[in-house]
């Protein structure tokens, strides 16, 4: 206690300023006691492990989602099934029940006058209310990362995965790129974090700032299902929920990855610092507060379209990628490539004589819309004529694929034959009948011109 003199005769005491770390532990404390935010915890520990463990052990697969086919052969696949639906879905859910409430309960409670008293400077509580937050936010993110790891492995084991490109990885790699991921896939969530802790003190107690992160996940997902050239998708912050599929070839698409998380991260910082500004700002003398309008337009939202034309500028000046990035010589490469890592896989399976990706030589010759239209652009008319050579074998071999190519460079090949290359979901082996890895494959194409085209 300090004690201030007033006059001869009075002495006022005067408490000291609960400090950053006080104030953390008690709004940490107030997040973990409710009942909602317990029973996330719970799901997002729990949840996903049932999830993977249950789908893997399935007939069928969710063959249309990323690594989906895979998960079968490995407990690898199962984490990255699980940050592709987290990055759709459950993450910005999260940001919005934690970050995106944090502030307007205080505003329903009407408790902002005795939290003041308490604490004493509106810079604290800030502080101790953000990290409060993100670090449920964080603890959530480790539980459906752990969980869906955990169901994995020991519902299929540690085997090996097939990347994007149809090399094959390690399980330590696997391991590895599979952690990377997820934490590249924190960038875009503290950005819809700190878009959740803007609504929150922009919008009062209105839903509105509840459900400002889902609402702006959902735009970006829309955007990135659009026609728009490349510099706009790196623009989004949102970019790095699907970017990390990039890890999983050989060599690793790390550019837009790191855009995209550097684009992600400005998002946080700048918004974390409107939403401080517009705090230091409010009226807490008035219980029925419920946000400045006019505010929140002028100071939350035109700063955040600016940066977004900003970062737009940035990217279309640093690299060229004004186009769709989806080229017809980009998707034969890839197409190529996956082709012969597979093909070796399929080797492996019937026990034919080893062969290399160099002897192989694969090439593939890709159209659009039956050569009607410019092989160029995403869509599902794309077809593949792919050709291979067999050491001692003069004829070359060749094999069809109809391709379906969506606007974020990723791409189903769906193998029309010869039937005994590509033409059967199953192959038969000496020890039984196996999934046909040349069947029905994933693929990425590399939007931005930074990778090796040898």
């Amino acid at each position: 206690m300090t004690a201030t003199v007033v006059d001869d005769n009075v002495v006022v005491a005067r408490a000291p300023r609960v400090s950053v770390v006080r104030g953390y532990r008690f709004e940490l404390v107030k997040l973990v006691s409710q009942w909602r935010i317990r029973l996330l915890v719970l799901a997002c520990w729990i949840a996903p492990a049932l999830f993977v463990a249950g789908v893997s052990r399935q007939s069928t697969l969710p063959a249309d989602t990323l690594f989906g086919r895979w998960m079968h052969a490995t407990g690898w696949a199962g984490p990255l099934v699980m940050l592709g639906f987290a990055g759709t879905w459950a993450l910005p859910l999260l940001t919005s029940v934690v970050a995106g409430d944090v502030f307007a309960s205080e505003d329903r409670l009407g408790t902002w006058r005795h939290l003041l008293v308490a604490v004493r400077s509106p810079r604290r509580i800030f502080a101790a209310k953000a990290l409060a937050s993100l670090t449920v936010i964080l603890l959530l993110v480790a539980g459906l990362a752990c969980s869906s790891t955990a169901g994995g492995i020991v519902a299929v084991g540690n085997q090996p995965l097939v990347g994007l490109d149809g090399h094959l990885l390690a399980p330590g790699d696997a391991a590895g790129k599979v952690l990377l991921a997820w934490v590249c896939a924190l960038a875009p969530t503290l950005a819809l974090a700190a878009i959740g802790l803007l609504g929150s003190v922009a919008l009062g107690r209105s839903p509105m700032g509840l459900l400002l992160p889902p609402v702006v996940a959902l735009a970006m997902q829309v955007a990135q299902m659009l026609p728009l050239p490349v510099a706009v998708r790196l623009a989004l912050p949102g970019y790095a929920f699907i970017s990390w599929n990039g890890l999983f070839t050989n060599p690793a698409q790390a550019g837009p990855l790191l855009i995209g998380i550097v684009v992600s991260l400005v998002w946080a910082v700048l918004a974390t610092g409107l939403a401080y500004l517009l705090f230091l700002r409010r009226d807490f003398t008035n219980p029925a507060y419920d946000g400045s309008g006019r505010r929140a337009v002028t100071t939350g939202l035109l700063p955040l379209v600016g940066l977004t034309a900003l970062t737009v500028a940035a990217v279309a000046v640093a690299t060229p990628s004004m186009g769709s990035g989806i080229e017809q010589d980009k998707v034969q490469r890839s197409v190529a490539t996956a082709f012969a890592h597979l093909y070796r896989m399929q080797t492996e399976q019937l026990h034919r004589p080893a062969v290399t990706e160099a002897q192989l030589k694969a090439t593939a010759a890709c159209t659009k819309g039956d050569g009607q239209v410019a092989p160029q652009g995403a869509g599902n008319d794309w077809r593949c004529v792919v050709t291979w050579h067999l050491p001692g074998v003069e004829a070359a071999g060749t094999a069809i694929y109809q391709l379906d190519v969506t606007s974020d460079g990723r791409f189903v090949a769906d193998g029309d034959g010869p039937k005994e290359v590509n033409g059967y979901f199953l192959v038969r082996t000496p020890t039984g009948n196996a999934p046909n890895p040349l069947w029905q494959f994933d693929g990425n194409v590399e939007l931005l011109d930074t990778s090796s085209k040898g």
